[in-house]
């Protein structure tokens, strides 16, 4: 039984790993992360997966993963795959992603 991931409009179709690393690529390009810390990320996803018991995974569920995996990596690459994920509707919502990112720094003191 292939590995499923539910859409956020309801859809459901095959897990592609393939796809999961581009989206990653894409949003680490010119960044100092390391192909394999984005390759534990995918495989990280496909660990849920096939912990699953019905091999089916949510894209919010991948998508949050990812950007708490990215944001301890690189946090201009979060923000980018964040844009993307979070389809921001304007700079507002932008500018609140940025500040959550942020918060935790002013938290730590640093």
């Amino acid at each position: 039984m292939p590995y499923r991931v539910e859409k956020k409009d309801g859809r459901r179709e095959k897990f592609d790993r393939d796809k999961l690393l581009l989206g990653l690529l894409k949003a680490c390009e010119k960044r100092p992360v390391a192909t394999s810390a984005l390759e534990a990320i995918v495989e990280e996803v496909e660990g849920l997966l096939q912990n699953s018991p019905d091999r089916e995974i949510t894209t919010r569920d991948i998508g949050n993963l990812v950007m708490e995996r990215l944001g301890e990596l690189d946090q201009v690459a979060y923000v980018r795959f964040a844009s993307v994920y979070r389809q921001f509707g304007d700079i507002s919502e932008f500018l609140e992603e940025v500040r959550t990112l942020l918060e935790p720094r002013k938290r730590g003191g640093t």
